[in-house]
């Protein structure tokens, strides 16, 4: 049985593993989950079977369900070992794995979409407010990794030497959100030419928003050059 993924075309997380499963060349099937019609599918009976967290993505492989996109890449680096997405040594897996987290767990779930929802729906928080509480947060997270990645002897055209691996799977995702909500990524100059380098292979294009099945609009430009 093929590989399936369970998916939504803008859901950060989902194109996290989107991307990982193409540079492991992982044949794979998308399943799209839409989060926001007849009030998200995820939220239906015949998901909620699968996964009980009500969230994308879900990697299904044979009678195997895994969630959590990092788990799943993580996964995905231990069966299908070439090319790998972490260094060899522990020091540098950890260093890689901590500036993962810091968009994976720090950055990424407080712009989550059931957040907003929740800010907006339950808290009464203006749409005005809501944009400003996801950049400022946004802003707050990707200023640290700028710092570090600036500051890393490890850096080459990606965030760890000269093959893409875990920070830029995670990365990517990240600046779309942050292209998508306005936000001015030109003080982070070492993040934005990650991303460029990232997004000029074929395996990053392929996860991106206006690539999936589901899609329903384009994604952000990507600045040029400087």
């Amino acid at each position: 049985m093929k590989t399936q993924l369970y998916s939504f075309w803008r859901s950060s997380a989902s194109f996290r593993v989107r991307i990982a499963l193409n540079l492991k060349g992982i044949d794979h099937e998308i399943i799209p989950i839409h989060l926001l019609k007849n009030g998200g599918e995820q939220t239906s009976t015949q998901y909620e079977d699968k996964n009980p967290n009500r969230l994308v993505p879900l990697l299904i492989e044979g009678d195997h369900a895994i969630h959590q996109s990092l788990a799943i890449i993580e996964y995905l680096e231990e069966v299908h070992p070439n090319p790998p997405l972490l260094p060899k040594n522990a020091i540098d897996r950890a260093w890689v794995r901590a500036l993962a987290m810091d968009i994976a767990v720090d950055i990424h779930p407080i712009g989550n979409l059931r957040v907003l929802r929740y800010l907006m729906k339950n808290l009464g928080v203006s749409a005005q407010n809501k944009d400003a509480w996801s950049q400022h947060w946004m802003r707050l997270g990707l200023n640290s990794l700028e710092k570090q990645l600036s500051k890393s002897a490890s850096a080459g055209r990606f965030a760890y030497g000269d093959t893409p691996g875990l920070v830029d799977i995670c990365l990517v995702p990240q600046i779309f959100n942050a292209l998508s909500a306005g936000l001015d990524t030109s003080c982070f100059p070492k993040l934005m030419t990650i991303y460029r380098e990232c997004m000029a292979l074929p395996e990053f294009v392929d996860a991106a928003w206006e690539k999936q099945i589901d899609a329903e609009g384009l994604n952000p430009s990507i600045p040029p050059k400087k």
